[in-house]
């Protein structure tokens, strides 16, 4: 008996990680899944000794200060308001309509429109939803009437549209930043040129495959309205000007200094209600419907930060994060066999789970241990001559981006890929899932490249910190 005992006061908090593990396929809402874990366990950590009941009232405290009393936070619900209500104003259509013109002497151009507007709205909305449905509805429909392969044309749109996990103001990154305790503005500089880089090679893509095989992507024609700078001028007044409007508002700044990213949000928020002012749609119906819709994502957010919350306090309480230390030396992992151990479980992962359930339930677990090997992983990111504080925050950093960029595949990866469904429920009903699937699995193998080009590059990561 008093064997059973050591071996449960021991290991109680790898058998938390087990049935985390196991309950969240269960189906049951995953900040539910983590709250009740934590509870359960705090209790068994009770009964053994391990915990005192007094660090149950600790969970209201920590929820308090990490979310109720926390400022940074107060941007999720407002970049999703600013999110929602640009895709309720249509502002993006003219803008897709301009970009197609300008690079319609070019191999694919209307894929390269679609990947540039996706960009442009990833550094507007950061809202994965509402970028994969209106560029679905937008541009897949003028795709296949211009006879583009429909594969071309749903991956270029999905992967696109889920660079605003990413690209600031994305809620992702300050999600992250607060989990791992770094700067929100230095995480959006940091994130600027990796988020470019696969816009890029997504653009390659485009161009390269076009060139082999054009009939995948045929020349988009003009109409009779559109010829003439007149006509080219206005367009490109009322499709660019507005979105860089939104983009210098809520970028520029917090870049310039101007701003906190908190007070950015609630600027963003105010000028996507005067772009749909502006175009005529700010009525009644559609401020309750931007509302609600925002309520509910917030709300659903928020529950599983409090679920996750509690979860890595109990989990830490209980010598959770020891074991996996201790399985770690067991293993005898170097800090790379480490880091590419994690980048390979958080891609699985991301086959059956949102991001938002992957980075609540994997950085405040590893982040502590990644920071923890910052001397090993500093000659090879050039910060050695450091404090050792500076090198945890800079390492967080780039493992910060390294998950992001990685947690893009998420919204791709059958057979739980969320903008897959998004694009499916918008696209016409000719486009088949399979289609969708094959469509995006280039996208997919082009984000991994990405991981792999910032982990033994990650000058890309710092360039705009220096």
């Amino acid at each position: 008996m008093e064997a059973l005992y050591n071996h449960f006061y021991d290991y109680l908090g790898g058998y938390m990680f087990i049935a985390l593990a196991l309950f969240v396929f269960t189906g049951f809402p995953v900040g539910l899944v983590l709250g009740g874990l934590a509870l359960l366990f705090a209790l068994g950590g009770i009964g053994l000794g391990v915990m005192h009941t007094s660090e149950l009232y600790l969970f209201v405290e920590r929820l308090w200060q990490n979310a109720a009393n926390n400022q940074i936070l107060v941007a999720v619900p407002c970049f999703i308001f600013m999110g929602i209500m640009l895709e309720k104003s249509q502002v993006a259509d003219n803008l897709l309509r301009v970009l197609q013109l300008l690079l319609r002497r070019v191999p694919g151009g209307l894929a390269l429109a679609v990947a540039l507007l996706g960009t442009i709205l990833a550094a507007t909305t950061g809202i994965i939803g509402a970028s994969v449905v209106m560029l679905t509805m937008m541009a897949l429909p003028a795709m296949l009437a211009q006879k583009y392969d429909v594969r071309l044309g749903t991956g270029i749109i999905a992967a696109s549209a889920t660079l605003g996990i990413l690209l600031p103001p994305s809620v992702m990154l300050v999600m992250m930043a607060d989990l791992m305790a770094i700067s929100v503005g230095n995480l959006f500089l940091a994130a600027i040129l990796p988020g470019l880089m696969l816009a890029a090679f997504y653009c390659i893509y485009v161009v390269v495959i076009s060139m082999i095989k054009p009939q995948l992507a045929p020349r988009v024609e003009r109409e009779e309205s559109e010829v003439g700078a007149w006509n080219l001028f206005v367009l490109f007044a009322k499709g660019v000007l507005p979105v860089s409007f939104l983009i210098v508002l809520v970028l520029g700044s917090i870049f310039a200094g101007w701003a906190t990213p908190t007070e950015a949000s609630g600027i963003g928020a105010f000028g996507a209600i005067l772009l749909a002012a502006f175009s005529g749609r700010l009525r009644r119906e559609t401020v309750d419907k931007v509302c609600m819709q925002t309520a509910l994502t917030s709300a659903m957010i928020f529950l599983i930060f409090g679920g996750a919350t509690a979860f890595s306090y109990v989990f830490r309480a209980l010598y959770g994060e020891d074991l996996i230390l201790d399985f770690i030396q067991w293993m005898g992992l170097t800090h790379w066999s480490l880091l590419f151990l994690l980048m390979v479980v958080i891609f699985l992962l991301g086959f059956f789970f949102d991001w938002l359930e992957i980075t609540l339930i994997i950085l405040p677990v590893f982040a502590p241990i990644i920071a923890s090997f910052a001397p090993d992983f500093a000659p090879a990111l050039g910060i050695e001559h450091l404090s050792p504080e500076d090198q945890k925050s800079m390492v967080l950093l780039w493992f910060a981006i390294l998950v992001s960029v990685n947690l893009q595949t998420s919204f791709l990866t059958p057979p739980f890929g969320f903008a897959l469904f998004f694009l499916k429920g918008a696209a016409p009903a000719s486009v088949r899932i399979k289609d969708i699937y094959r469509g995006v699995t280039p996208f997919v193998i082009l984000q991994l490249v990405g991981v792999l080009v910032l982990a033994l590059c990650p000058s890309i990561v710092f360039w705009l910190l220096s």
